[in-house]
Protein backbone atom coordinates (compact mmCIF):
# COMPACT_ATOMS: atom_id res chain seq x y z
CA UNK A 1 0.00 0.00 0.00
CA UNK A 2 1.13 3.51 -0.81
CA UNK A 3 0.14 6.39 1.43
CA UNK A 4 -0.56 9.90 0.18
CA UNK A 5 -0.74 12.60 2.86
CA UNK A 6 -1.84 16.23 2.89
CA UNK A 7 -1.54 17.02 6.61
CA UNK A 8 1.42 17.33 8.97
CA UNK A 9 1.89 20.70 10.60
CA UNK A 10 0.01 22.09 13.57
CA UNK A 11 -0.79 25.77 13.62
CA UNK A 12 -4.48 25.55 14.33
CA UNK A 13 -6.64 25.11 17.37
CA UNK A 14 -9.11 23.29 15.15
CA UNK A 15 -7.19 20.09 15.64
CA UNK A 16 -8.09 20.11 19.27
CA UNK A 17 -11.75 19.41 18.59
CA UNK A 18 -12.85 15.80 18.25
CA UNK A 19 -15.65 14.61 16.00
CA UNK A 20 -18.12 12.87 18.24
CA UNK A 21 -19.20 10.94 15.15
CA UNK A 22 -15.72 9.52 14.66
CA UNK A 23 -15.83 6.16 12.96
CA UNK A 24 -13.96 3.44 14.82
CA UNK A 25 -11.37 1.43 12.95
CA UNK A 26 -11.78 -2.26 13.54
CA UNK A 27 -9.52 -5.20 12.89
CA UNK A 28 -12.57 -6.71 11.14
CA UNK A 29 -12.90 -3.68 8.88
CA UNK A 30 -13.84 -4.34 5.24
CA UNK A 31 -10.93 -2.06 4.37
CA UNK A 32 -8.44 -4.63 5.69
CA UNK A 33 -6.95 -5.19 2.25
CA UNK A 34 -3.27 -4.68 1.65
CA UNK A 35 -2.33 -1.20 0.53
CA UNK A 36 1.20 -0.70 -0.71
CA UNK A 37 1.45 3.08 -0.77
CA UNK A 38 0.26 5.89 1.47
CA UNK A 39 -0.70 9.27 0.09
CA UNK A 40 -0.39 11.93 2.76
CA UNK A 41 -2.71 14.57 1.46
CA UNK A 42 -2.43 16.12 4.89
CA UNK A 43 0.03 18.90 4.52
CA UNK A 44 -2.16 21.05 6.73
CA UNK A 45 -2.55 18.32 9.34
CA UNK A 46 1.04 17.24 9.51
CA UNK A 47 1.87 20.87 10.07
CA UNK A 48 -1.50 22.17 11.27
CA UNK A 49 -0.92 25.45 9.51
CA UNK A 50 -4.46 26.81 9.49
CA UNK A 51 -4.14 29.20 12.41
CA UNK A 52 -1.01 30.69 10.83
CA UNK A 53 -2.95 31.12 7.61
CA UNK A 54 -5.93 32.64 9.41
CA UNK A 55 -3.69 35.06 11.30
CA UNK A 56 -2.10 36.16 8.02
CA UNK A 57 -5.46 36.44 6.28
CA UNK A 58 -6.77 38.60 9.11
CA UNK A 59 -3.85 41.01 8.75
CA UNK A 60 -4.28 41.37 4.99
CA UNK A 61 -8.08 41.67 5.10
CA UNK A 62 -7.75 44.33 7.80
CA UNK A 63 -5.38 46.30 5.57
CA UNK A 64 -8.31 46.73 3.17
CA UNK A 65 -10.52 48.10 5.94
CA UNK A 66 -12.55 44.95 6.46
CA UNK A 67 -13.22 43.03 9.67
CA UNK A 68 -11.96 39.45 9.57
CA UNK A 69 -14.48 36.94 10.94
CA UNK A 70 -13.30 33.69 9.33
CA UNK A 71 -16.22 33.37 6.93
CA UNK A 72 -15.81 30.98 4.01
CA UNK A 73 -13.33 28.63 5.69
CA UNK A 74 -15.12 25.55 4.37
CA UNK A 75 -14.86 26.78 0.79
CA UNK A 76 -11.14 27.56 1.04
CA UNK A 77 -9.82 24.46 2.76
CA UNK A 78 -7.89 22.21 0.40
CA UNK A 79 -7.97 24.67 -2.50
CA UNK A 80 -4.93 26.03 -4.31
CA UNK A 81 -3.68 29.43 -3.09
CA UNK A 82 -5.06 31.56 -5.92
CA UNK A 83 -8.42 29.79 -5.73
CA UNK A 84 -8.53 30.37 -1.97
CA UNK A 85 -7.51 34.00 -2.46
CA UNK A 86 -10.33 34.51 -4.96
CA UNK A 87 -12.75 33.08 -2.43
CA UNK A 88 -11.62 35.51 0.28
CA UNK A 89 -11.83 38.45 -2.12
CA UNK A 90 -15.39 37.49 -3.00
CA UNK A 91 -16.44 36.95 0.62
CA UNK A 92 -15.02 40.27 1.82
CA UNK A 93 -15.51 42.28 -1.40
CA UNK A 94 -11.86 43.30 -1.54
CA UNK A 95 -10.54 45.67 -4.26
CA UNK A 96 -7.58 43.52 -5.36
CA UNK A 97 -6.68 40.60 -7.58
CA UNK A 98 -6.16 37.04 -6.31
CA UNK A 99 -2.51 37.30 -7.34
CA UNK A 100 -1.90 40.47 -5.32
CA UNK A 101 -3.82 39.19 -2.30
CA UNK A 102 -1.96 35.89 -2.32
CA UNK A 103 1.38 37.69 -2.57
CA UNK A 104 0.60 39.69 0.58
CA UNK A 105 -0.46 36.59 2.50
CA UNK A 106 2.54 34.58 1.31
CA UNK A 107 4.95 37.29 2.46
CA UNK A 108 3.53 37.01 5.97
CA UNK A 109 3.52 33.22 5.94
CA UNK A 110 7.15 32.99 4.93
CA UNK A 111 8.05 34.69 8.19
CA UNK A 112 5.87 32.30 10.18
CA UNK A 113 6.51 28.81 8.78
CA UNK A 114 9.36 28.27 11.23
CA UNK A 115 6.79 28.43 14.04
CA UNK A 116 4.58 25.70 12.56
CA UNK A 117 4.25 22.76 14.92
CA UNK A 118 4.05 19.12 13.90
CA UNK A 119 0.67 17.62 14.69
CA UNK A 120 0.30 15.02 17.43
CA UNK A 121 0.95 11.61 15.91
CA UNK A 122 2.48 12.87 12.66
CA UNK A 123 6.13 12.09 13.41
CA UNK A 124 5.16 8.76 14.94
CA UNK A 125 3.21 7.70 11.84
CA UNK A 126 5.65 8.93 9.22
CA UNK A 127 8.67 7.36 10.93
CA UNK A 128 6.79 4.08 11.37
CA UNK A 129 5.86 3.89 7.70
CA UNK A 130 9.37 4.86 6.63
CA UNK A 131 10.88 2.20 8.90
CA UNK A 132 8.73 -0.46 7.24
CA UNK A 133 9.54 0.76 3.71
CA UNK A 134 6.01 1.89 2.95
CA UNK A 135 6.29 4.49 0.17
CA UNK A 136 4.80 7.82 1.21
CA UNK A 137 3.83 10.73 -1.00
CA UNK A 138 2.72 14.24 -0.17
CA UNK A 139 -0.09 15.62 -2.31
CA UNK A 140 -0.78 19.20 -1.30
CA UNK A 141 -2.56 22.11 -2.90
CA UNK A 142 0.30 24.35 -1.76
CA UNK A 143 2.93 25.44 -4.29
CA UNK A 144 6.00 23.22 -4.48
CA UNK A 145 8.35 25.83 -3.02
CA UNK A 146 6.11 26.25 0.02
CA UNK A 147 6.08 22.51 0.68
CA UNK A 148 9.85 22.30 0.45
CA UNK A 149 10.19 25.27 2.79
CA UNK A 150 7.95 23.61 5.38
CA UNK A 151 9.77 20.29 5.19
CA UNK A 152 13.13 22.00 5.57
CA UNK A 153 12.15 23.13 9.07
CA UNK A 154 11.83 19.49 10.21
CA UNK A 155 15.13 17.67 10.50
CA UNK A 156 15.34 14.60 8.26
CA UNK A 157 11.86 14.91 6.84
CA UNK A 158 12.83 15.38 3.21
CA UNK A 159 14.09 11.78 3.08
CA UNK A 160 10.74 10.38 4.19
CA UNK A 161 8.85 11.43 1.06
CA UNK A 162 10.09 10.03 -2.27
CA UNK A 163 7.22 11.74 -4.06
CA UNK A 164 5.84 15.24 -3.57
CA UNK A 165 3.05 16.55 -5.78
CA UNK A 166 2.17 20.21 -5.35
CA UNK A 167 -0.84 22.16 -6.49
CA UNK A 168 1.16 23.97 -9.17
CA UNK A 169 2.26 20.65 -10.71
CA UNK A 170 -1.19 19.57 -11.97
CA UNK A 171 -3.81 21.10 -14.23
CA UNK A 172 -6.82 20.86 -11.94
CA UNK A 173 -6.89 21.36 -8.20
CA UNK A 174 -8.96 19.47 -5.65
CA UNK A 175 -11.70 18.24 -5.70
CA UNK A 176 -10.51 17.02 -9.11
CA UNK A 177 -8.46 13.80 -8.76
CA UNK A 178 -5.44 15.07 -10.71
CA UNK A 179 -3.08 15.52 -7.76
CA UNK A 180 -3.66 12.01 -6.41
CA UNK A 181 -3.49 10.34 -9.79
CA UNK A 182 -0.16 12.07 -10.40
CA UNK A 183 1.10 10.89 -7.01
CA UNK A 184 0.10 7.31 -7.85
CA UNK A 185 1.85 7.57 -11.22
CA UNK A 186 5.08 8.80 -9.64
CA UNK A 187 4.85 6.06 -7.01
CA UNK A 188 4.33 3.54 -9.82
CA UNK A 189 1.23 2.30 -8.02
CA UNK A 190 -2.34 1.46 -8.91
CA UNK A 191 -4.73 4.04 -7.42
CA UNK A 192 -6.66 1.23 -5.72
CA UNK A 193 -3.49 0.34 -3.79
CA UNK A 194 -3.07 3.86 -2.44
CA UNK A 195 -4.48 5.12 0.83
CA UNK A 196 -5.14 8.84 1.19
CA UNK A 197 -5.02 10.59 4.56
CA UNK A 198 -6.77 13.95 4.19
CA UNK A 199 -7.86 16.89 6.30
CA UNK A 200 -9.88 18.90 3.76
CA UNK A 201 -13.33 18.15 2.32
CA UNK A 202 -12.10 18.94 -1.20
CA UNK A 203 -9.23 16.51 -0.71
CA UNK A 204 -11.55 13.75 0.47
CA UNK A 205 -13.61 14.17 -2.71
CA UNK A 206 -10.44 14.21 -4.81
CA UNK A 207 -9.12 11.02 -3.26
CA UNK A 208 -12.38 9.18 -3.82
CA UNK A 209 -12.56 10.49 -7.40
CA UNK A 210 -9.08 9.02 -7.95
CA UNK A 211 -10.35 5.59 -6.94
CA UNK A 212 -8.49 5.53 -3.63
CA UNK A 213 -9.61 4.80 -0.10
CA UNK A 214 -9.58 7.86 2.13
CA UNK A 215 -9.04 8.40 5.84
CA UNK A 216 -10.26 11.84 6.90
CA UNK A 217 -8.73 13.65 9.86
CA UNK A 218 -10.78 16.85 9.69
CA UNK A 219 -9.19 20.21 10.29
CA UNK A 220 -12.77 21.54 10.49
CA UNK A 221 -14.25 19.21 13.10
CA UNK A 222 -17.30 21.29 14.01
CA UNK A 223 -20.72 19.67 13.86
CA UNK A 224 -21.70 21.78 10.86
CA UNK A 225 -18.69 20.50 8.92
CA UNK A 226 -19.29 16.79 9.51
CA UNK A 227 -21.36 16.18 6.35
CA UNK A 228 -18.51 17.56 4.25
CA UNK A 229 -16.40 14.52 5.15
CA UNK A 230 -19.12 11.91 4.71
CA UNK A 231 -17.59 10.38 1.58
CA UNK A 232 -14.44 9.32 3.45
CA UNK A 233 -14.07 5.64 4.25
CA UNK A 234 -13.12 6.42 7.86
CA UNK A 235 -13.14 9.63 9.91
CA UNK A 236 -10.64 9.97 12.76
CA UNK A 237 -10.20 12.63 15.41
CA UNK A 238 -6.41 12.69 15.05
CA UNK A 239 -3.41 10.85 13.65
CA UNK A 240 -2.92 9.32 17.10
CA UNK A 241 -5.92 7.11 16.37
CA UNK A 242 -4.75 5.80 12.99
CA UNK A 243 -4.45 1.98 13.00
CA UNK A 244 -2.22 0.87 10.11
CA UNK A 245 -3.15 -2.81 10.47
CA UNK A 246 -6.73 -2.02 9.44
CA UNK A 247 -5.34 -1.13 6.03
CA UNK A 248 -2.97 -4.08 5.70
CA UNK A 249 0.03 -2.08 6.95
CA UNK A 250 2.46 -3.01 9.75
CA UNK A 251 0.85 -2.26 13.13
CA UNK A 252 2.07 0.34 15.59
CA UNK A 253 3.09 -1.53 18.73
CA UNK A 254 4.17 1.38 20.90
CA UNK A 255 1.41 1.49 23.51
CA UNK A 256 2.35 0.64 27.07
CA UNK A 257 -0.39 -0.74 29.28
CA UNK A 258 -3.01 0.56 26.87
CA UNK A 259 -1.64 4.12 26.75
CA UNK A 260 0.50 5.84 24.15
CA UNK A 261 3.60 7.60 25.58
CA UNK A 262 3.88 11.25 24.61
CA UNK A 263 5.99 14.28 25.31
CA UNK A 264 4.75 15.47 28.71
CA UNK A 265 2.82 18.68 29.03
CA UNK A 266 2.40 20.63 32.21
CA UNK A 267 -0.64 22.57 33.34
CA UNK A 268 -1.84 23.83 36.66
CA UNK A 269 -3.95 26.30 38.56
CA UNK A 270 -6.51 26.66 41.33
CA UNK A 271 -9.30 24.10 41.37
CA UNK A 272 -12.57 25.82 40.50
CA UNK A 273 -16.20 24.79 40.73
CA UNK A 274 -17.22 23.21 37.47
CA UNK A 275 -20.40 21.69 36.14
CA UNK A 276 -20.89 19.51 39.22
CA UNK A 277 -21.94 16.64 37.01
CA UNK A 278 -18.86 14.54 37.77
CA UNK A 279 -20.07 13.86 41.30
CA UNK A 280 -23.81 14.52 41.01
CA UNK A 281 -24.55 12.78 37.71
CA UNK A 282 -21.71 10.35 37.06
CA UNK A 283 -20.59 9.56 40.58
CA UNK A 284 -17.05 10.35 39.44
CA UNK A 285 -15.58 13.46 41.13
CA UNK A 286 -13.54 15.45 38.63
CA UNK A 287 -11.53 18.58 39.30
CA UNK A 288 -11.90 21.63 37.09
CA UNK A 289 -9.18 24.08 36.07
CA UNK A 290 -9.59 27.54 34.48
CA UNK A 291 -8.59 26.73 30.90
CA UNK A 292 -8.25 30.39 29.89
CA UNK A 293 -4.77 30.43 31.41
CA UNK A 294 -3.48 27.66 29.13
CA UNK A 295 -5.81 27.77 26.14
CA UNK A 296 -2.92 28.13 23.70
CA UNK A 297 -1.37 24.99 25.13
CA UNK A 298 -4.62 23.07 24.73
CA UNK A 299 -4.65 24.05 21.06
CA UNK A 300 -1.54 21.90 20.55
CA UNK A 301 -3.28 18.76 21.78
CA UNK A 302 -6.15 16.78 20.35
CA UNK A 303 -9.30 16.15 22.30
CA UNK A 304 -9.30 12.83 24.05
CA UNK A 305 -8.56 10.89 27.20
CA UNK A 306 -5.11 11.21 28.77
CA UNK A 307 -3.24 9.83 31.77
CA UNK A 308 -0.76 11.48 34.08
CA UNK A 309 0.11 12.63 37.55
CA UNK A 310 -1.58 15.19 39.79
CA UNK A 311 0.04 17.17 42.58
CA UNK A 312 -2.19 18.83 45.18
CA UNK A 313 -0.65 21.36 47.50
CA UNK A 314 -0.35 20.01 51.05
CA UNK A 315 -1.95 16.70 50.09
CA UNK A 316 0.30 14.61 47.85
CA UNK A 317 0.85 13.17 44.39
CA UNK A 318 -1.77 10.98 42.76
CA UNK A 319 -2.50 9.14 39.54
CA UNK A 320 -5.08 10.75 37.30
CA UNK A 321 -7.00 10.25 34.07
CA UNK A 322 -8.16 13.34 32.22
CA UNK A 323 -10.69 14.33 29.58
CA UNK A 324 -9.82 17.17 27.21
CA UNK A 325 -12.50 18.45 24.90
CA UNK A 326 -16.15 19.37 24.48
CA UNK A 327 -17.57 16.14 25.93
CA UNK A 328 -20.01 15.10 23.18
CA UNK A 329 -22.42 13.46 25.64
CA UNK A 330 -23.02 16.76 27.46
CA UNK A 331 -22.40 18.90 24.34
CA UNK A 332 -20.21 21.47 26.07
CA UNK A 333 -20.13 24.93 24.52
CA UNK A 334 -16.43 25.34 25.24
CA UNK A 335 -13.39 23.14 25.61
CA UNK A 336 -12.74 21.84 29.11
CA UNK A 337 -10.09 19.98 31.05
CA UNK A 338 -11.55 17.57 33.59
CA UNK A 339 -9.04 15.44 35.50
CA UNK A 340 -10.27 12.57 37.63
CA UNK A 341 -7.78 12.14 40.45
CA UNK A 342 -7.72 8.42 41.22
CA UNK A 343 -7.94 8.75 44.97
CA UNK A 344 -10.77 8.95 47.48
CA UNK A 345 -10.91 12.34 49.19
CA UNK A 346 -13.06 13.01 52.23
CA UNK A 347 -13.71 16.62 51.21
CA UNK A 348 -13.67 18.98 48.24
CA UNK A 349 -10.52 20.96 47.51
CA UNK A 350 -11.87 23.97 45.60
CA UNK A 351 -9.33 26.79 45.55
CA UNK A 352 -6.34 24.53 46.18
CA UNK A 353 -3.47 24.54 43.73
CA UNK A 354 -3.47 21.58 41.35
CA UNK A 355 -0.53 20.71 39.11
CA UNK A 356 -0.82 18.13 36.33
CA UNK A 357 1.74 16.33 34.20
CA UNK A 358 0.11 14.66 31.21
CA UNK A 359 2.22 11.74 29.97
CA UNK A 360 0.07 9.42 27.87
CA UNK A 361 -2.91 9.18 25.52
CA UNK A 362 -5.62 6.53 25.75
CA UNK A 363 -8.31 7.28 23.18
CA UNK A 364 -10.29 9.98 21.37
CA UNK A 365 -13.44 11.55 22.72
CA UNK A 366 -16.52 9.53 21.94
CA UNK A 367 -20.25 10.00 22.13
CA UNK A 368 -22.36 7.57 24.12
CA UNK A 369 -26.03 6.76 23.74
CA UNK A 370 -26.58 6.17 27.45
CA UNK A 371 -25.20 7.58 30.67
CA UNK A 372 -24.42 4.04 31.81
CA UNK A 373 -22.17 3.45 28.80
CA UNK A 374 -20.33 6.70 29.51
CA UNK A 375 -19.75 5.82 33.17
CA UNK A 376 -18.55 2.33 32.26
CA UNK A 377 -16.06 3.75 29.76
CA UNK A 378 -14.74 6.31 32.26
CA UNK A 379 -14.11 3.57 34.80
CA UNK A 380 -12.34 1.53 32.13
CA UNK A 381 -10.14 4.55 31.40
CA UNK A 382 -9.40 4.78 35.12
CA UNK A 383 -8.32 1.14 35.25
CA UNK A 384 -6.02 1.65 32.27
CA UNK A 385 -4.51 4.74 33.88
CA UNK A 386 -3.86 3.03 37.21
CA UNK A 387 -2.07 0.11 35.57
CA UNK A 388 -0.13 2.07 32.95
CA UNK A 389 1.18 4.63 35.44
CA UNK A 390 2.93 1.79 37.28
CA UNK A 391 5.05 1.22 34.17
CA UNK A 392 8.01 3.11 32.75
CA UNK A 393 8.29 5.69 31.33
CA UNK A 394 5.00 6.86 32.87
CA UNK A 395 6.00 6.02 36.45
CA UNK A 396 9.14 8.18 36.27
CA UNK A 397 7.12 11.40 36.17
CA UNK A 398 5.74 10.83 39.66
CA UNK A 399 9.08 12.22 40.89
CA UNK A 400 8.95 15.36 38.73
CA UNK A 401 9.53 18.45 40.86
CA UNK A 402 6.78 20.31 38.99
CA UNK A 403 4.21 18.39 41.01
CA UNK A 404 5.48 19.79 44.30
CA UNK A 405 6.75 23.22 43.27
CA UNK A 406 4.26 26.04 43.92
CA UNK A 407 3.19 27.81 40.76
CA UNK A 408 4.24 31.48 40.39
CA UNK A 409 1.49 33.98 41.00
CA UNK A 410 -0.75 34.57 37.96
CA UNK A 411 0.87 31.66 36.12
CA UNK A 412 -1.06 28.44 35.75
CA UNK A 413 0.70 26.61 32.95
CA UNK A 414 4.22 25.61 32.09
Amino acid sequence: MQIIINMMWSTSSSTSTALSSTQVQSSHSPFNSAHSHVSLALMNELSCRESLVDASLKIVVTRYGKNWDGRGAQKRLGKRPLEAAASVIEDYELPCTPFDFNAEVLALLQERWVHARVLPGAIRLVQHLHKHNVPIAIASSSPQRNIQRKLAHQSGWTEYFPVIVAGDMVKNGKPAPDIFLEAARLLNAEPSKCLVIEDAPAGVLAGKAAGMQVVAVPSMPSKDARPLYSSADVILSSLLDFQPEVWGLPPLNDRIGGALPMEPWYIGGPVIKGFGRGSKILGIPTANLPTSAFSSQLADHVCGIYIGWAGLSNRGIYKMVMSVGWNPYFDNSEKTVEPWILHDFSEDFHGEELRLIVVGYIRPEANFTTLEDLVEKIHEDGRIAKAALEMKPFSDYAEDSYLTTPLPLNISSN
